[in-house]
């Protein structure tokens, strides 16, 4: 007793105390599998058992949770929960076909899971179904009470009935019985069956018929009598007499109700007995009906008459068939046919509605004015109490056509096709347009819908072409009217474009102002545009109601020279180009003037500079090869003289005039006028005898008008007596 205590206690520490712990245990699911016995495929009423076997390896010795899923499909038909390793039986006791399915097991162990795979079971059979009424022999559309049952059966459950194997009713039970209620409305002996099917989707299985009953049904009551005077021959106007009545009433207290119609009008109606009257027409040719309800049952007689025509219905006529306003027409109205047994021509009246409109000229023939209007008229025709319309006559006067116009649809350019239009703003369809060219035909149209219109096509090569054509109109055999003359203008296609510059090419020079001028022939407004070669877009665009624009292009420069055309172009649509132009912008002659004239400066200034080089070397080799025969003069004297002398004339043309002879005044050429002569005079220095060299060179001026040359003059005869020079 002392050991179980302390391994009792041992236990409980284990469990309960923190501070000891025992090792898990550990297990595995080896297998799983689901079996179905005795067999897979098994009959109605077999027991059936679905077993789930598990082998399940473990490290101690206790046995583990084991949780049991049993499903039929993706449904869960059976869970349980074991502490033992047995098998899992799931019984299906007597099973039937709504047992049939794919079933499988799950097991799951502390988190573990297994699963098997599906097996199917098929059972097959189903039980006969049973049938049962609450009654055997019933009246027309008495109430019968019907029972189905499906013995032993489960799951959906669809039912059938049938009356002389004809479906009457069907429907689906929650259970494995169906309840109905239904009716017999013919008399007789009627059998009646049942069936069932059981639903397993996708599939259904249905089973045989169930028992047979009979059921007699009795006549409650019988049609009723419907009776017609008089029976035959009858004619409009008879008086028609109907009686509606029962008969052979099983149950006295029964109500009844009786119905008289003729298609779908009520005549009359009541209980036991109904009667009508009425004077026949034609009209009421046809079938009668005797209509009798009690309860839910319905019984009717029905009977046809044939109501001969005392006249036909009459007929309305226009003369002539078609009519203008305020014209005369006739207008006839006529039975075509009538019972000549039962009456005469003569007994016919017909009358005309509206009667105001018309005048009555014999019987059945009015007359008078169309109105200016649509208007609707009927005929009626009376014999012997009896009254027929004719079907409604609309009497549509035509219109009479108003003057047409004529005009151009478009435009009338020359060379091209012209579309003329002609139309009148009144008149009744259809409408024939004539066009004429000085009063000869050209064309005619019809135009017979609203719709449509009167469009004729011609070419003219002169604008003045076109105010020749006229338009007729006319929509009736009597003379037509006819329009004005056409009045439009022609457009001329642009042609011979010219481009005229100002001032004339070969004068153009820098500064003046340019004009481009564009001309061509033909209709304005036209459109000018401007163009230099090597730029797409236009210089310049104008529309001109006139033939001709300008361009003008002020203070020209070089760059303006290139080649120009122009572009023109009118309402027809045709472009044309003028030729191109080159310019050329030159200098003006002030400036070529001036150019001339800084270039012959700059000539002269270099020939001076030339002049004065040559003279300055000249001088440069006088001195170093003589000595003036001014040597000897003062210094102060000669600068004196010499800058008197350049200071006086600045801007004298100088000519060196060399004297190898001694002076002699006889011998110095003179120029009369205003020519200047410089004479060079190379003179040895006193005291020195043979020398050739000469000193410092003077220059004299020699003028002929002035004073001062004589001086000149008689200076140098001074020096006469000089020494030749020797070379």
């Amino acid at each position: 007793m002392g050991l179980l205590l302390l391994l009792t206690s041992t236990l409980l520490l284990s469990y309960y105390h923190p501070g000891i712990v025992v090792d898990a245990q550990l297990f595995t699911i080896r297998d799983i599998t689901l079996s179905i016995e005795p067999s897979t495929d098994v009959p109605r009423g077999t027991n059936v058992t679905v077993r789930c076997k598990a082998i399940v390896s473990s490290s101690g010795q206790e046995v583990l949770n084991h949780k049991y899923i049993i499903y039929k499909g993706s449904q869960e038909i059976y869970t349980k929960n074991s502490s033992t390793s047995e098998d899992l039986l799931y019984l299906l006791p007597e099973a039937r076909i709504s047992n049939t399915g794919k079933y499988k097991c799950s097991l799951d162990i502390e988190g573990k899971h297994a699963t098997t795979e599906f097996k199917e079971l098929r059972v097959t059979g189903l039980s006969k179904p049973v049938l049962h009424l609450n009654k055997g022999v019933v009246n027309e559309e008495e109430e019968v009470m019907a029972r189905c049952t499906a013995p032993g059966e489960t799951g959906s459950i669809y039912f059938f009935f049938y009356k002389d194997s004809q479906v009457i009713l069907e429907g689906e039970a929650s259970s494995n019985q169906f309840e109905a209620k239904f009716r017999f409305s013919t008399v007789g002996i009627h059998k009646i069956q049942c069936a069932y099917s059981v639903l397993l989707m996708p599939n259904s299985f249905k089973s045989e018929g169930s028992n047979t009953v009979t059921v007699s049904v009795k006549e409650l009551f019988t049609p009723p009598v419907l009776e017609i005077l008089p029976q035959s021959k009858i004619y409009e106007g008879d008086h028609l007499s109907f009686l509606c009545t029962t008969r052979n009433l099983l149950d006295s207290s029964e109500k009844v109700h009786l119905y008289l119609s003729h298609g779908s009008k009520l005549l009359n109606s009541g209980g036991t007995k109904v009667n009508h009257s009425m004077v026949a027409l034609a009209k009421d040719s046809g079938e009668f009906e005797c209509r009798q309800e009690i309860r839910q049952v319905v019984k009717e007689t029905k009977k046809t008459i044939s109501v001969t025509e005392l006249f036909s219905a009459p007929t309305l006529t226009m003369s002539p068939a078609e009519v203008f306003q305020r014209e005369y027409m006739t207008l006839t109205c006529k039975s075509e046919r009538y019972a000549s047994e039962r009456l005469t021509g003569a007994e016919l009246m017909y009358t005309l509605e509206p009667p105001d409109s018309l005048i009555p000229r014999s019987p059945g023939v009015f007359s008078g004015k169309a109105l200016p209007y649509d208007f609707n008229y009927t005929c009626v025709a009376r014999a012997k109490g009896i009254v027929k319309h004719s079907e409604t006559l609309t009497v549509r006067p035509k219109v009479s056509v108003s003057n047409p116009k004529i005009s151009v649809y478009g435009r009338a350019i020359l060379g091209q096709s012209i579309k003329i239009r002609c139309h009148s703003d009144t008149g009744s369809l259809p409408i024939n347009y004539t066009l004429w060219k000085d009063y000869q035909l050209e064309n005619t149209t019809t135009v017979k819908l609203p719709t449509q219109e009167a469009v004729f096509t011609v070419t003219i090569r002169k604008p003045e072409e076109l105010n020749k054509y006229m338009c007729e109109a006319k929509n009736k055999q009597k003379d037509g009217k006819l329009s004005q003359r056409l009045n439009a203008t022609v457009i001329v296609p642009l042609s011979e474009p010219t481009l005229t510059i100002l001032p004339p090419i070969s004068d153009i020079s820098e500064g003046q102002v340019l004009h481009l001028i564009c001309g061509t022939k033909g209709t304005p407004p036209v459109t000018f545009k401007f163009y230099r070669v090597g730029n797409n877009q236009p210089l310049f665009t104008d529309t001109s109601q006139q033939n001709y624009t300008s361009y003008n292009v002020t203070n020209l420069s070089k760059e303006h020279s290139g080649t120009y055309y122009c572009e023109a172009v009118n309402p027809a649509n045709n472009v044309v180009h003028t030729e191109r132009v080159t310019i050329e912008v030159r200098l003006p002659l002030w400036k070529k003037a001036m150019i001339g004239g800084v270039c012959l400066l700059v000539v002269l200034v270099l020939v001076v500079v030339v002049c004065v080089l040559y003279f300055k070397s000249k001088r440069v080799r006088g001195v170093r090869t003589a000595v003036s025969v001014w040597s000897e003069r003062p210094p102060e004297a000669a600068n004196d003289e010499e800058s008197s002398v350049v200071s006086s004339e600045p801007d004298v043309e100088y000519t060196e005039v060399v004297h190898p002879q001694p002076a002699d005044a006889a011998r110095v050429p003179l120029r009369k006028g205003t020519d200047t002569v410089y004479s060079e005079l190379k003179n040895p220095p006193h005291g020195v005898a043979g020398h050739h060299d000469y000193g410092s060179v003077e220059y004299a001026e020699l003028n002929g008008e002035r004073p001062e040359i004589s001086h000149h003059l008689s200076e140098v005869n001074n020096y006469q007596d000089l020494p030749v020079p020797v070379d």
